[in-house]
Formats: C-alpha cells, structure tokens, sequence
C-alpha cells in the first residue's frame, strides 16, 4: 500500500510534502509530484500537510482520481527506485495521465 498524488497537484507542486516526507519518496516531474510505491512507508505525514488535499491513500483516491494511482506507479517504470529524491531534483517528464491535461489553475 502507497499514498498517491492526484490531480489537484498538477501545476501547482506545493512541495510542503517533500518537507514533510521521513524518507525522500515524493519526486517532482514537470508538472506534477510523485510518490513512489515502493520507498513510501505509508507513513502518512504528507497527507495532511497538502493545501490542495491532492494526496490520498491508495485505497481512498476519489473516483475521479483513480487513474492517479498508475500514473504514481508508471512513472517510476523506468526510473527504478533511486533511493531518494532529492538527489534528482525535478525530472524532465509527466506521467502521460498527467501531460494530457490543459494548464491547470490554482488560486494564489
């Protein structure tokens, strides 16, 4: 089991949940974050802190948001596990669920 980042994070990457994150699992793309399912302790600190409330845990993603799961999960597909994030920095890439979306607009 994982928490997932859904669509109220893309373009918007608070990042107050990498802040938060114990073990370095939240890696930024383009346009979104992501959890990756297999460094995630299911620790739950980021869920929380998230302004937009776009982090769930895998068996609680709203319908609407369900496809997020596998965007979560592919996106790793051919990073494999790093072992932490913030050595990567931002990853030039989306998940296709994720590029496939128009701009998204937050309120500042």
């Amino acid at each position: 089991m994982t928490y997932v980042i859904a669509q109220p994070c893309v373009d918007l990457k608070d990042k107050a949940c990498i802040e938060e994150c114990p073990v370095d699992c939240i890696y930024e793309g383009e346009r979104s974050l992501y959890i990756h399912p297999d460094e995630c302790v299911d620790c739950g600190a980021c869920e929380p802190v998230c302004p937009v409330e776009a982090i769930y845990y895998e068996d609680d993603v709203p319908e609407q948001w369900k496809e997020y799961y596998t965007a979560n999960v592919e996106f790793f597909d051919d990073l494999g596990s790093p072992g932490g994030a913030a050595k990567l920095g931002v990853i030039a890439k989306d998940h296709s669920i994720i590029t496939a979306l128009p701009p998204q607009e937050h309120d500042e």
